[in-house]
């Protein structure tokens, strides 16, 4: 199953460290990524792969959840196939 990741908030150092470090240590495997600044909001989207993860879709939710609010940002998970039906014209 892969899944998309939004982040969403004020720049500062070590966002994508820290979002990825939480997936690394879950086995989750980062397939691509995209980050910019939109003036002082970072925002970024990844595509991550979940056929290795060591812990249950909502574990890894809760994880990423808790990442956002110790760095003051909204993280978002979802399965790409629900992703791709809500983004569908």
């Amino acid at each position: 199953m892969r899944a998309i990741i939004s982040v969403i908030g004020d720049d500062r150092k070590g966002i994508i460290a820290k979002v990825c470090a939480c997936l690394y240590e879950r086995e989750v495997n980062v397939l691509d990524i995209t980050q910019t600044l939109l003036q002082e909001y970072f925002t970024m989207v990844m595509l991550v792969d979940l056929k290795d993860c060591t812990c249950s879709f909502e574990a890894l939710q809760t994880a990423l959840t808790q990442v956002g609010q110790e760095m003051g940002l909204s993280i978002r998970i979802q399965n790409e196939e629900i992703f791709n039906a809500m983004h569908r014209v």
